[in-house]
Formats: C-alpha cells, structure tokens, sequence
C-alpha cells in the first residue's frame, strides 16, 4: 500500500511555500508570480511602502487647505457621471468623529474593489466643494480591519498581485515571522557592519516587516540596501581584477612630440576638466595593462579633442588610433574637425564609411595594411571584416551606448590588445556609473569649454504657440535655423498627439510658408535622412521638422532654435539631449518647450528649464522615473537591485565600494573562514560570483 510522503514539519528558510499555514495551491501560484517559492523568498520580500497611523488626524479636525491622512468607515459609495463624460468613484467615510466624502475622478473601477464596510487609510488634500471633500494622493483599502491602526502603529504596504492583496501577505509573513527570523545567520563581517552602523540581518528583516516607526523601518531597509550595493560592488571590483591579470596591452610612452605640438596649435586653451582626464588616459596608456576606459562628458564638454590628443599619443609611439561614430555624418564631422586641427602637425585622418566607392576602399585597406602611424575615422565599417590594421594601438568609441556590446568588442579586437576609449554624452551620476560600469575606468568631464553661451530655455502654454512660431520666424530672418521636435512620426487615432508628418505640412504651409522646411524622421532611408542632414547642415534647409532621429546630430552652428512639442513626452535626459543640438555657434540660443501640461508634468520640467547640467538633470530623471532601461544589454551581467537604488541611497553605495575595497584588497578571493558566508551568499543569489570566486 503506497503512503502518503510526509507531510514537513520542521520549518527551514528553503521549504516550499505550499507548506507553510495559511498557503494553499491557489496562493502559491499567486506567490510565484511574485518569485516567491520558498519560506526564505517570503522573508526577503520586502513592504514597498509603509502608512504610518501615528499622522492619522479625526475627520472633524480637517479643514480646506489641509494636507491630511484618515481612517474610515465606507458607509455610502458610487460612481457619478459629470457633463463633460468623466465618471467618478465617491465614498463617504466615517470615523467616531464625523464624515467626509471622497472623491477619484476618472476611476470608476474603484467601485468594483471598495465595499460598503471597508476600513479606507486615504492621505490628500482636503478641499470644499459642495462641502468637504478629500481628494486622495494614495489610499489603502484595510477591509473590515477597524482596529488594525493602533496608536504610533505602521502598517507595511507590500507589493502584491491579482487574487493576492498585501494584507494577505503581510498576515501570511506575520504568522511566521518568528520562527522564520530564528533561521536566519549573518553573512556580513562585523567589522562591515560596525564601520557602516548598520544591524544584524535578523534585526533588519524584523524592523522591515513589523517596525515600532518609520525610522526603524528605514534603519531595516538600509541594511538590505546596503548589502546588495556590496555584492555587486564586490562583484564588478573583482571582475575588474581579474581582467587587469589578463589584461596586458601596449605600454606606450609620453613622448611629448605631436601631443605638444597640438597642445601649442590649439586657438584655444583645454579645460580643467579636459587636461585632468588626459592625465588619466596618459597613465593608463603608458601602463603594460590594457586601457579600458568609459570617459563620460556631458553636452559640449569637449569630448572628441580628448580624443585626438589620445590618439596622438598612440600615433607618436609608432601605432594606428581608430574612432568609431555611430552614423556617416558624425563621421564626416569628426573627420573634418580634426582635419583643421591637425593641419599644422601635417597629418590628415583617414574616413572610413560604408559609403566608400570600391576604388577609395582599396585605397583604405592600401593606407591601414601600412604598419606607418595612422589615425583612422569611420563609422561601423571600421569592425567590418574587410577592414583591417597593420598596428591598431587604441580604439575609440563615440557614442558608446548606440553600438551593440559586440560592435564595440569587435573594433577592440581588431589589433593586438589596444586600449579601448568608451565614450558617452548621456550623462549618468557618477554613483550610478561607477556601479553600471564597475568592470571599467571612468573618467568624468564636468566642465565646459569657456566662452559658450547658455541655452535659454522656457516652458509656454499651447495658448502661446502663435507668438512662440513668430518668435521662430524672427530668428529665421537674420539668417538662422531652427528644429521642431515632435514625439511621434504619423498621427493615431489612440492619442491626440500632434505628429511630426502633419504638423511639417502645416507649418510649411502657415507659420513658416516663405520658409524652406524639410521633414525628418527614422523611417525615411538612412541615405535621404543623411542627405536631409547635409542639407541642413550646409544652409539650405531653414526648419527642420523631426522626431527624435537628431538627438544624436552634427553640430550645425547656424541653428538657434529648438522647439519641442509634447515635451511631457520626453525624458529629461532626452530633452537635454535635444537641447545639446543648439548654442553650437557664436550666437543667442533657445529651446522652447511648447504645450498644457499637468502640475506634476510642469514640477518634472522646470528641473530641465532651470538647468543645463546635464548631471543635475540625468539625477532628477532617475530619480523620477527610476532607473529602468539603464539595465539593459550592457548590463546583462549585473544584479538587479530589488531594495536598493544606487541614485537615492549614494552615501551608502559609496560606504558598500569601501566595504569591497576593504574586503578585497585583504582577501581577494574571500576564501577565509570570516569571509565564508559572504561566498555562500554570492553563489547562492548571483551566478556570476562562480566565475569570478570560484564558489560552489
């Protein structure tokens, strides 16, 4: 007769949640679309907020004006309709002190989910209209819990899903709680813990789930925070590492000859900014470790001139320097830039594009098969397999993050270990980059080149658009150009955004009819978008009407003006971007951000209209929209952060790279017994740490 298995009795952090009280099949399922499987998964999933009921104020005591959070009573609900179509969910609320009602434009859905009964937490603004009335920021509904906000009590929020509420979880977690923390062993040296004042992890995962205040709840949550910061700092320092074992290069030499010569033909003088991140490449450069250097510089910062000057180094020592820009005309503009500042030295880069007519190729492969010093520029064609160097000695990449990881390890493989310069215009806070880009150097250009005017920039109402395209037109008089910047190439019947195919022929048809206008966008040929580009570039074209296409451009001095519509429609970031194809040249510049945008639209963008540090403005834009596409191919290899956020928790991201410098330089490999814990840890949460530790 077959048994029936065992049924487990004895909890551990890696049983499976079908057994724990209060789980059947139907919430495990619902656990695991929430990646939890086990005890252990429960206890680390973390309250993405807290409601502290210590604020809690009565429903008499609110007054129009206020900021307020109560807690109360549904005893009437329902969905009204207004003249202009809008539906909305009111309740009334009711506590031991009188009532209020409630109000959700816009979501009728509510009415499914809020019962006659419920217990409501609402925190928002109190205002009169038809008598008081709340208008809620956020809310948690609490069911029929009316005792569950004790006096000072906070109640943890946690994420949840469809057939699984947070008050669920959070009973579930609290059932077994105790028993689970009893299970629990630390990991973490104590003198990490002592140096960073940070708890124990049994201390941290009790204040995180059942916290006396909000202080503790955060001292929890800074712990967990922490080590997940030091796990990826330990993991990138040691991939560093071990990259710089195997990463012998050429060892060049300061020689002083044609970088000097540069230096004194210059008809200006270089940055701080600039000659300090020269020092940096030089000694990389002339060190027998391969250079592997990601050097960040915000718009107009003065990148490509580095560049040069680090490819004279190369070229002086006997060697070839290639860089690589991500589309013909970059290209060709580097091309020429460099072109006129090399004159005096006598040397005149080489273009490489896709571009080349047969003859000029065999030229090409002729002139890089020459082992002779050399520098070479050239779009993706450079990591072509026809293409090929005699003695490449550096590669550059511009606008690193438009090449795929393979392009950019393809053109570093063309020679025999040359150094690699990565090079970016997206700003990126320097606490964030040096966590993305762990495995690399990174050297930051903070500064402008003197003598460049700002950028005037301003938000105006739709109700403005007329005096803004005058204002355009008066530009477009003396002589200059301009952009305007749509968010969408064609018109859709799911959106009332203006597009940049209708409004190009409404413009060049009104405002700017005495005007040539041209249109841009990602689905016109590469070839015809190139020639548009030259067109513009040359002065033939005065409004250029585009999408996004030109963030990344050429530098057309004679343009003044960018315009953007739908502005709410960008990222920061983005519009800085943007914003950089303009104040080019000698003149006044502006870019006006055009359009009816909401309070907390308007908030977002005067952090962009009120500066032009692209820095300042990449911080608020992570911090707004999180850091989400930054994790995507070129950091395929890194842990994702479920607590931590290295942008609002830099001091403690700066105190976790201490912490792995610290633990690294005293035991690189973390093979002592003190250190044991931290390897099980890393080989249980990250499969890369058995490659880089050898953790089994």
């Amino acid at each position: 007769m077959k048994r029936d298995a065992p049924r487990q009795t004895r909890l551990r952090l890696d049983t499976p949640v079908t057994y724990l009280k209060g789980v059947g099949p139907a919430r495990a399922e619902a656990l695991k679309r929430l990646g939890i499987l086990t005890a252990g998964d429960l206890l680390y999933h973390i309250p993405h907020r807290y409601e502290d009921a210590s604020t809690i104020a009565s429903i008499a005591s609110l007054e129009p004006g206020m900021q307020g959070t109560v807690v109360g009573r549904v005893i009437s609900k329902g969905v009204l309709p207004t003249r202009k179509g809008l539906r909305i969910f009111q309740a009334v609320l009711k506590d031991d002190t009188g009532m209020i009602e409630v109000s959700w434009p816009g979501q009728p859905f509510l009415d499914r989910t809020i019962a006659k009964d419920d217990v409501l937490l609402v925190t928002g603004s109190v205002r009169f209209f038809h008598g008081r009335q709340l208008q809620p920021r956020e809310f948690v509904n609490l069911g029929d819990e009316d005792n569950a906000l004790a006096e000072g009590l906070v109640l943890s929020v946690y994420p949840a899903t469809e057939g699984l509420s947070f008050k669920v979880i959070r009973g579930i977690i609290d059932a077994h709680l105790d028993e689970l923390l009893s299970l629990v062993t630390e990991y973490l040296p104590a003198d990490v813990l002592r140096t960073a004042t940070l708890p124990s992890i049994a201390d941290a995962l009790r204040m995180v789930h059942r916290p006396t205040s909000l202080g503790e709840a955060m001292e929890g949550r800074a712990r967990l925070a922490f080590e997940e910061l030091l796990f990826v700092q330990l993991l990138q320092q040691r991939a560093k590492a071990l990259a710089r074992e195997v990463r012998r290069g050429i060892r060049f030499e300061n020689r002083r000859q044609l970088t000097t010569r540069l230096r004194e033909a210059l008809p200006f003088t270089l940055t701080g900014a600039q000659s300090r991140v020269l020092r940096e490449i030089f000694a990389d450069m002339c060190s027998d470790r391969r250079m592997q250097r990601l050097l960040q510089g915000d718009v107009g910062s003065g990148k490509t001139i580095v560049a040069l000057f680090s490819a004279l180094l190369a070229m002086e020592n006997g060697f070839q320097a290639a860089i690589m820009a991500p589309t013909e005309l970059l290209a060709e503009q580097h091309a020429r830039s460099m072109t006129r500042l090399l004159e005096p030295l006598g040397i005149a880069p080489i273009l490489v594009t896709g571009g080349l007519k047969a003859k000029e190729r065999r030229e090409v492969a002729a002139r890089l098969a020459d082992p002779e010093p050399a520098l070479v520029v050239g779009t993706h064609a450079l990591v072509q397999e026809a293409t090929s160097f005699a003695r490449l000695g550096l590669a550059v990449v511009d606008e690193q993050h438009r090449f795929g990881v393979e392009q950019r390890k393809a053109l570093g493989a063309k020679g025999e270990a040359p150094d690699v310069l990565l090079m970016t215009a997206t700003p990126i806070p320097r606490s964030l980059a040096l966590t993305l880009y762990g495995d690399l150097d990174l050297s930051i250009l903070d500064e402008r080149p003197p003598g460049r005017l700002p950028v005037t920039t301003a938000l105006r109402p739709e109700s403005a658009r007329d005096r803004v395209l005058q204002f355009i037109d008066r530009e477009l008089e003396k002589g200059r150009q301009a952009y305007v910047v749509y968010p969408v190439i064609e018109e859709s019947e799911k959106s009332d955004l203006k597009a940049a195919t209708t409004m190009y022929e409404i413009l060049a048809e009104g405002a700017f009819q005495s005007r040539r206008v041209a249109l841009l966008h990602g689905r016109i040929p590469g070839e015809e978008r190139d020639a548009i580009m030259r067109r513009f570039r040359d002065g033939e074209i005065d409004v250029l009407v585009a999408t996004t296409v030109i963030e990344v451009g050429i530098d057309v001095a004679n343009a003044t003006v960018m315009l953007v519509e739908h502005p709410e429609r960008f990222g920061l970031s983005q519009l800085h971007q943007l914003r950089g194809r303009v104040g080019r040249g000698a003149e006044a510049s502006y870019c006006i951000l055009l359009g009816d945008v909401s309070p907390e639209t308007k908030q977002r963008l005067d952090v962009f209209v009120g500066s032009d540090d692209g820095f300042v403005i990449a911080r608020e834009d992570l911090r707004l929209r999180g850091m989400g596409d930054l994790f995507g191919e070129r950091q395929s290899g890194v842990a994702t952060f479920r607590v931590a956020d290295p942008i609002r928790d830099e001091l403690l991201n700066e105190s976790a790279r201490d912490a792995a410098d610290r633990l690294l330089a005293a035991d690189p490999e973390l093979e002592s017994p003190a250190n044991a814990p931290i390897r099980r840890v890393l080989g249980e949460r990250y499969a890369r740490s058995l490659e880089l530790f050898r953790v089994g």
